[in-house]
């Protein structure tokens, strides 16, 4: 299993638009095939940090979830919101395997 961790900048004063965008990947990502941990929007501290988190069984697995995701309706539309909207000002992968095991 993997672990990819998306880190955006996004801009501060436009938070609602991130979260309208993370709430509709809450209905593509899982429909698509990963197992989504949750998108993350600052709440205290920085004001332009936020994350969304989700699983997969490896990296053959996200290849074809992403050509999922691309042609799904609401996955372009969403891509298409954050293009118009520009409230995300970089965006940064990261893949992490569960290191210490799973707590019991």
């Amino acid at each position: 299993m993997i672990t990819c961790f998306i880190r955006y900048e996004i801009e501060p004063a436009q938070r609602g638009d991130f979260e309208q965008y993370a709430r509709t990947w809450g209905q593509c990502i899982p429909r698509c095939g990963a197992d989504l941990i949750g998108y993350f929007a600052p709440h205290e501290g920085s004001s332009s940090l936020a994350y969304g988190v989700y699983s997969l069984p490896s990296l053959a697995a996200y290849e074809a979830y992403r050509a999922r995701l691309a042609e799904d309706p609401l996955g372009r539309e969403n891509y298409a919101f954050a293009q118009e909207r520009r409230f995300i000002r970089r965006e940064d992968r990261a893949f992490f395997k569960l290191a210490s095991g799973r707590a019991e």
